[in-house]
């Protein structure tokens, strides 16, 4: 955890974030800060899907896309969309601790048995579907995924700023994940 760094003030917000939609994020979850009127979003924000998750801004402030794990390697079009066409220049990518996409083969019987139970599957259409998605999707650690994927969007979208973070469920904020 030594590698987060607590926003609970302007100050702390790296200068290269302040006054950036990215401070403004912070500013706005983390700080209270009033929610400001917005008409376009400025920010796209990648989150892990996660349902102890909420962030607190403005409307129309951010395009958002919720994955397991924050792992947008397979949301790239609409990533792309946002920036094209949503005109956003800046990414928050977000962790959380305690993901579920880390260790995910551990959860291999419960994932079956609910795909049995609830979706009505056969065990081995459940299975095969495990098999065949959890490597694309399992993550190591949840810190260390966020850092490799804010990169590779770095390298992928060279003019976008691309700020990694990580959402502690204990006290629902932000932290910012040095580099």
């Amino acid at each position: 955890m030594d590698k987060l760094r607590k926003i609970t003030a302007v100050e702390d917000i790296p200068v290269e974030h302040r006054r950036s939609p990215i401070g403004l994020l912070l500013e706005y979850h983390n700080m209270n800060r009033p929610l400001d009127p917005f008409t376009q979003a400025k920010l796209l924000v990648g989150m892990c899907m996660d349902h102890r998750k909420s962030l607190r801004m403005p409307d129309n402030f951010a395009y958002i896309i919720r994955t397991g794990g924050a792992n947008l390697r397979y949301s790239e079009f609409k990533v792309s969309y946002a920036i094209g066409v949503g005109g956003v220049s800046h990414i928050a990518l977000i962790a959380h601790d305690g993901c579920g996409m880390v260790n995910l083969t551990a959860r291999k019987k419960q994932f079956i048995d609910g795909l049995v139970e609830r979706a009505g599957w056969t065990r081995e259409a459940a299975e095969e579907h495990f098999m065949n998605l959890a490597p694309m999707f399992e993550i190591e650690n949840e810190t260390e995924f966020i850092l490799t994927e804010a990169r590779r969007l770095r390298r992928r979208y060279g003019r976008l700023s691309v700020a990694p973070l990580l959402y502690r469920i204990e006290d629902n904020m932000l932290y910012l994940i040095n580099e």
